[in-house]
C-alpha cells in the first residue's frame, strides 16, 4: 500500500472537501446578506422620499386647516379653538412618535440571512449529536 493512498491521505481530502464545503456556504450567505443589504437601502431611500414628502404635505394641511378653525372661532371662542387645536396636533404627534419608535425596534435588518444561518447552526449541531450518539452504541 503506498504513502499517497493511506488513512492520512484520506484524512487530508476530507478536510479538503470539508472546509470547500465550509467555504461555499458561507460564500452563499454572504451573498445573501449583501443581497439583503441592498434591498434594504434602497426601500428605506424610496420610504424616506415618500414620507418627507408626505410629511410637507401633512404639515401645509394641519396648518391650513388649524387656522380655518380658528378663523371659524375668532370672534366667539378663538382662545378654545386655539387650544383644542393644539392639544389635538400635541397629541396626535406624541401618538405618531410612539408607534414610530415601535416600528424602528423591529428587527427587519438581514432577518432572512440570520434564520438560514440559524438553520445551518441547527443542522450541524443535529449532525453533531447524531455522530455522538453513534460513537457510544
Amino acid at each position: 500500500m503506498s504513502e499517497g493512498q493511506g488513512p492520512a491521505q484520506r484524512l487530508f481530502e476530507a478536510a479538503k472537501r470539508l472546509l470547500a464545503s465550509l467555504l461555499a456556504t458561507g460564500e452563499t450567505r454572504l451573498r445573501l446578506a449583501v443581497l439583503e443589504l441592498e434591498e434594504e437601502r434602497a426601500r428605506l431611500i424610496g420610504l424616506l422620499l415618500l414620507a418627507g414628502l408626505s410629511l410637507i404635505l401633512l404639515l401645509l394641511g394641519i396648518g391650513v386647516l388649524t387656522t380655518l378653525i380658528i378663523v371659524a372661532f375668532w370672534d366667539s371662542y378663538r382662545l378654545t379653538a386655539i387650544a383644542v387645536s393644539a392639544a389635538l396636533l400635541l397629541g396626535g404627534g406624541a401618538g405618531l412618535a410612539l408607534r414610530v419608535m415601535q416600528l424602528a425596534r423591529r428587527r427587519t435588518l438581514l432577518a432572512s440571512t440570520l434564520k438560514h444561518l440559524a438553520t445551518d447552526r441547527d443542522l450541524v449541531e443535529r449532525d453533531r449529536e447524531a455522530t455522538r450518539h453513534g460513537e457510544r452504541s
